[in-house]
């Protein structure tokens, strides 16, 4: 066989520069698609073995009192001579049910120290008699709670330990991406230590308290995982296991873990003083909303809370206003209701802080000193003596959809209204109009509109004559039912 070599053809000097940039770019990428692989793990067994150590199991113990059986019914009259003989017997029968019983429960946790304070949820420890850690040795010691926060669930315990404990670090949550690997370890249906591993599958998940930030992840987390730590790959906790979206009480790949970032204030708090203290800004507050946006002056986005009342507090004492728009608080631009609580939640109780509110068009600054938020607190307010309002007949709005009636003395009393406030009566709405598709229902009570207070049909028909002269298409309503405050947008003109 016969081989010819045949010359390259000469390449011209710019199209040389080219290659020669195409083949450095390659090389480049190739080694870029390297080093991401090497970032996933081959296996999870050095993280595991790091962070065993410091997870726990949690049992704990729970001593509830017997109760006295009933005498069996058919079988006796009531009040026969017969009737203890029988409840004698049948709590013989069964072995006497008059005594105490235990009932046992498992969940998990994870050391903090080295002095021996552990993470938990709260639901893992709420009503125990006693308390028992085990360790990944097997030994196992009594602990006392610390303290707790049913917000978010967080409980603090601390055992005594002869020696040091191995622990673990809180992680950064707010860091953690949609797709980074994360390893749960619990102990599952009361298996005894176990390890799972997934990826974040999203982030800033609520479920139901006004704290909720949670990680959702496709680790395994099963009952008995709850307290458990979910750590990324350089073994920090970045959430605590709490929940599971599950059909059947086993994991289908959706668990929620309370981000650490949360976690790790509500830790610190409740070592230094035994429970939260959460900053309170003093007012009532909601969501917008489209039709809300275009009835409130100078708002061009659905972005801040509305201010729907007022309480005595700090809020009131800086001059905060019903109506008024929070749209940055201490240099936070204000998303919504959630954030605008966590942000407030999350200051020191007793600062000074700057919130900037839209009202009337214009941006008002207040100075607001924050309060200590006390959930089981009721507000009060101050009663007024109650003004007597002349009866006068109902009128029907029919172009939208409602009737109203001024507020009499008895209509009052009917609807258990405080004597303090004010408005007119909605008797009743139309099922098909816009009114009662956006919540308006007979028996509220409408206090403001056009944010401004009423107090007699008169009033209100005014505002709504107001509205349409001022060209706009909507008008804000103050709605208040059981007493609640609720701004609610109606069109006036299509």
């Amino acid at each position: 066989m016969k081989f010819v070599v045949i010359p390259a053809p000469d390449i011209p000097y710019k199209n040389k520069t080219i290659l020669f940039f195409l083949l450095g770019f390659a090389l480049i990428f190739l080694h870029a698609t390297h080093s991401s692989a090497q970032m996933m793990p081959n296996s999870f067994a050095d993280l595991a073995e790091k962070i065993s150590p410091s997870v726990v199991n949690i049992t704990t113990t729970t001593v509830t009192a017997g109760r006295a059986s009933q005498a069996p019914r058919g079988i006796v009259p009531e009040g026969s001579p017969f009737e203890e003989f029988f409840k004698e017997f049948d709590d013989r029968r069964r072995g006497g049910n008059l005594r105490p019983r235990r009932s046992s429960a498992l969940g998990s946790g994870f050391v903090i120290s080295s002095s021996g304070f552990i993470v938990t949820n709260n639901h893992v420890i709420d009503g125990a008699d006693e308390i028992q850690i085990e360790f990944f040795s097997g030994e196992t010691l009594p602990a006392k709670v610390i303290g707790t926060d049913k917000n978010t669930d967080i409980a603090v315990l601390k055992v005594e330990p002869d020696l040091p404990l191995e622990f673990v670090g809180f992680g950064d949550s707010d860091i953690a991406r949609v797709g980074d690997w994360v390893v749960a370890m619990g102990n599952p249906m009361g298996q005894g230590f176990s390890v799972s591993a997934g990826i974040v599958s999203a982030r800033n998940r609520a479920l139901a308290g006004i704290y909720d930030d949670y990680i959702q992840t496709d680790a395994a987390i099963n009952r008995g995982n709850s307290g458990g730590p979910l750590f990324n790959l350089q073994g920090d906790v970045v959430g605590v296991n709490t929940a599971i979206l599950s059909p059947n009480g086993g994991s289908i790949g959706i668990g929620f873990s309370m981000a650490s970032n949360v976690v790790s204030r509500v830790v610190d708090q409740l070592i230094e003083f035994g429970e939260i203290r959460r900053g309170w800004l003093g007012v009532r507050i909601q969501d917008l909303d489209e039709d809300l946006v275009e009835s409130i002056d100078g708002l061009d986005q659905v972005a801040g809370a509305l201010v729907s009342g007022v309480p005595a507090g700090p809020a009131k004492d800086a001059g905060m206003l019903q109506n008024d728009v929070i749209t940055v608080f201490d240099g936070h631009d204000v998303e919504d209701v959630r954030d605008l609580v966590q942000t407030v939640g999350n200051t020191e109780v007793g600062r000074a802080v700057d919130v900037i509110v839209l009202r009337d068009g214009n941006e008002v600054t207040l100075s607001v000193t924050l309060g200590l938020r006390d959930d089981e607190k009721l507000a009060s307010s101050e009663v007024v003596p109650e003004k007597e309002t002349p009866p006068e007949p109902q009128k029907n709005f029919k172009e939208l959809g409602i009737t109203l009636s001024n507020l009499t003395k008895e209509i009052r009393s009917g609807l258990g209204l405080k004597p303090e406030l004010e408005g007119v009566v909605v008797m009743d709405v139309i099922e098909t109009s816009e009114a009662y598709e956006k919540g308006l229902r007979s028996g509220d009570l409408i206090a403001e509109a056009g944010q401004s207070k009423i107090t007699a049909i008169s009033e209100f028909e005014d505002q709504v004559n107001a509205t349409i002269e001022g060209g706009r298409k909507t008008m804000l309503l103050l709605v208040r039912r059981n007493g609640d405050p609720k701004f609610l947008a109606l069109t006036i003109q299509k």
